[in-house]
């Protein structure tokens, strides 16, 4: 049987973002959750944003706590 994985997260929720050192540069810090995306495997995905940023990035949950 398949689990099935629920985000913990919601939209506008405020978040930390710490960046990975393998994926592409981003500045670490605090984010919005703009929008709920599909799960990557074991880990549930969310497009978030910086009111400091031009543009919206895709996180992993491992990468996100509560600010």
């Amino acid at each position: 049987m398949e689990r099935v994985l629920k985000h913990k997260f919601s939209i506008g929720t405020r978040v930390l973002f710490t960046a990975s050192n393998v994926a592409r540069p981003a500045a670490s810090g605090s984010y919005e959750i703009i929008r709920l995306l599909p799960t990557d495997g074991d880990d549930c995905q969310y497009r978030i944003k910086s009111s400091t940023e031009a543009f919206e990035r895709v996180a992993k949950e491992s990468q996100l706590a509560l600010s």
